[in-house]
């Protein structure tokens, strides 16, 4: 009896050990990095500006402070990144106004995407980044003269600031950034998997990976 006894609790402790095995392997991705759930209601809203194809295999999204000066940085990195998987790769861009002052900058592109003018009021934003910020601090008064060449209406652009809508919009951003862990900018989800790490290379990676899976 004891016999049986202790071999059935040999095979029920093998089971446990075996259970427990395959969880641990399919709670790990490729590269070794424990996978990271992520509340993807969070990750687009519909007023999210998102520039690509409308169903490509890969989406990322970032969340982004147009006074971050990494953010500036890798904007165009991720713009050649687009360039070298045509229409495989669309960018979603989640407003992140961390920096002092930067809600007021993020407002002022929130009203122009209401014109249809939200990426090169972005671009035209990072290239001047250094006229309008510093010290970790936006000014956005300095930065409406490089708007100005873009072909935006001035006069509804500063009444289009103030709007609920708008307003709502990057309370919303804000709101999801906190229910993602978003907690710097620039961050980047990959297909809904964050970063194991931060750094351009480890997107380039994520990337590369999710475009594979496509093929």
């Amino acid at each position: 009896m004891q016999k049986k006894t202790l071999a059935l609790t040999t095979l029920t402790l093998l089971a446990v050990i075996a259970i427990g095995a395959w969880w641990y392997a399919s709670n790990q991705n490729p590269s070794g990095q424990a996978t990271v759930a992520v509340d993807r209601s969070a990750l687009i809203r519909p007023h999210s500006p998102s520039l690509g194809r409308a169903d490509p295999p890969v989406v990322i999204v970032e969340f982004l402070d147009p006074a971050c000066e990494t953010c500036r940085t890798f904007y165009p990195m991720v713009k050649q990144l687009m360039a070298q998987h045509p229409d495989r790769i669309r960018l979603v861009v989640r407003y992140a106004p961390f920096h002092k002052g930067s809600d007021k900058v993020v407002a002022v592109l929130e009203a122009a995407r209401r014109q249809g003018k939200f990426w090169p009021s972005l671009e035209a934003l990072l290239a001047s980044q250094q006229d309008w910020a510093s010290n970790h601090t936006a000014k956005v008064d300095l930065a409406w003269k490089y708007l100005e060449p873009i072909g935006l209406n001035m006069e509804q652009l500063a009444i289009d600031l103030t709007a609920p809508d708008v307003k709502q919009a990057v309370a919303q951003d804000l709101a999801d950034a906190n229910t993602l862990g978003v907690s710097q900018t620039p961050e980047y989800f990959v297909n809904g998997r964050p970063l194991p790490s931060f750094g351009f290379e480890q997107l380039r990676q994520l990337v590369a990976e999710e475009v594979a899976k496509a093929r």
